[in-house]
């Protein structure tokens, strides 16, 4: 399994509504994220900045590049646009973090 560890931000004010929506996150986003091998997926807000850490596990054969092609996943990012910094084509806005320290 690959960690892998990025960023997004939170437009202000969107907290609850960010969580209450993954709350009820769409069964069938939830079954295209593991058919495309991740796996422990969390996403964390630091309340201060409206930062989101976002850390997932992927298999090494993981096919999570060919996610943004789902039309469940575009619908995704739609639907989040309002309360994140996204992208032209409402992915959120990603900045990938670099491994520094690990505990096993």
């Amino acid at each position: 399994m690959l960690p892998i560890a990025f960023t997004m931000q939170l437009k202000p004010g969107n907290e609850a509504e960010y969580k209450r929506r993954h709350d009820e996150i769409w069964p069938e986003l939830a079954a295209a994220l593991r058919e495309a091998g991740i796996s422990d997926y969390a996403i964390f807000l630091d309340h201060r900045t409206g930062t989101l850490f976002a850390v997932q596990k992927r298999t090494d054969r993981h096919t999570a590049d060919q996610l943004p092609d789902l039309p469940v996943v575009q619908r995704w990012w739609a639907y989040m646009a309002d309360l994140m910094e996204t992208n032209p084509d409402h992915s959120p806005i990603t900045a990938p973090l670099k491994p520094v320290f690990y505990l096993p």
